[in-house]
């Protein structure tokens, strides 16, 4: 009998190609060289990852397999072929789409990853959040804009929502990979849902 596919390598992967692929788009929109282009990619992959298991006291996984980069490096030269397509552009549809999935994938590798470190409930949301969020705002700084999470008022949250979603299916005892196709879900459709309806939350 075939065992079922890992819930944190589906979703550390898709994240990988998603956030490369994103990351590479917004240097080739900023007209960086090659070498810039694969730089942000690299960076907008690893960089909430990165971040998330320092919090947790691990070694980033970045760093222990070829196996990232290589997914990495997929998502960039995706960026690439659509670069030389005429696909470069913060609005272009295929880097919002590429960017909310990264935001959606990695939230569930942040969930899962607090998950199994042990955290409090509050600590997987946060741990959901800034995974999600980090690998952007790193790059979105080093081509010195305001990272978007400080741009747009519903691109945290989305993640937050995902990673409350998590924990709600996990308490209900539901078997994975339902927990972690759940909080994807909810949080690439609450992401698609404020670009298409340009939601935002109330100023205080």
């Amino acid at each position: 009998m075939v065992a079922p596919p890992d819930p944190f390598a589906v979703a550390n992967a898709l994240g990988l190609v998603a956030f490369g692929a994103a990351g590479a788009l917004k240097g080739a929109e900023a007209d960086l060289d090659p070498f810039g282009v694969v730089v942000l990619g690299l960076l907008t992959a690893f960089g909430g990852g990165a971040l998330r298991d320092v919090l947790v006291g691990r070694t980033p996984a970045s760093l222990l397999t070829t196996g990232d980069v290589t997914f990495a490096f997929v998502g960039v030269a995706v960026a690439v072929v659509l670069s030389l397509s005429g696909v470069a552009g913060r609005d272009h549809p295929a880097l919002a789409l590429a960017d909310s999935v990264g935001l959606a994938a990695f939230a569930a590798t942040g969930a899962l990853v607090g998950v199994d470190a042990g955290v409090s409930p509050f600590g997987v949301v946060l741990l959901a959040t800034l995974t999600g969020v980090g690998g952007g705002s790193l790059s979105d700084l080093l081509l010195t804009r305001v990272p978007v999470v400080l741009r747009e008022d519903f691109y945290a949250t989305p993640a937050l929502a995902g990673g409350v979603a998590l924990l709600a299916v996990r308490a209900a005892n539901v078997a994975p990979p339902a927990p972690t196709a759940t909080c994807v879900g909810v949080t690439l459709a609450l992401r698609l849902a404020a670009i298409r309806y340009d939601w935002s939350l109330p100023s205080l």
